[in-house]
């Protein structure tokens, strides 16, 4: 459920886009956001601060691209959010000496060194996620762009995810049974 919940606006949007135009398909994905806040505010009765940032960011754009009918505007959107995410980790873990991703993942039981390795592996994931959306969405159309980021962004995340878990797999323990 939680997936499914997590990638239907973004699959919505796709699916807007490839059926109408860029502008209906930012309404849809604003308008499905919104919705999935709702539905995860009902069920767990608060937003985590990457889906606030998320909501905020997806209406400011979204709005921007409608009022101003330019489409740059929604295009810029992945590459703030994942700069956002960047700045959000080194600053954690250069100026608060925080790994901030332990906070998230506060199941995970990892030495204070793997962490770092953690916090800047995604630090650098994510700004590279941020180049790579800014350099397709202003150097290709915005049906490649549209494909890149859904299927594109989805992959990458996914193989990146897999590579993290790959090297965390190490540091893994059973839990003990009594």
């Amino acid at each position: 459920m939680k997936l499914i919940l997590d990638f239907f606006p973004i699959l919505l949007f796709f699916g807007a886009f490839k059926l109408y135009d860029i502008y209906t398909a930012t309404g849809v994905l604003m308008a499905a956001t919104a919705l999935q806040m709702a539905i995860h505010w009902f069920m767990h009765r608060r937003l985590e601060p990457m889906q606030k940032a998320t909501l905020v960011l997806i209406l400011l754009f979204g709005s921007l691209t409608l009022a101003l009918h330019d489409d740059r505007f929604i295009k810029w959107k992945p590459t703030v959010l994942y700069g956002a995410f960047c700045l959000v980790l080194l600053a954690g873990k250069l100026v608060w000496n925080r790994d901030l991703l332990a906070y998230v993942l506060k199941d995970l039981t990892l030495p204070p060194a793997v962490w770092t390795r953690v916090t800047f592996a995604w630090a650098a994931f994510f700004a590279a996620m941020g180049v790579l959306n800014w350099y397709v969405a202003f150097h290709f159309s915005t049906d490649t762009w549209v494909n890149f980021k859904v299927w594109g962004g989805i992959g990458l995340f996914l193989l990146f995810a897999l590579a993290q878990g790959v090297f965390l797999a190490r540091y893994m323990t059973e839990p003990s049974k009594s």
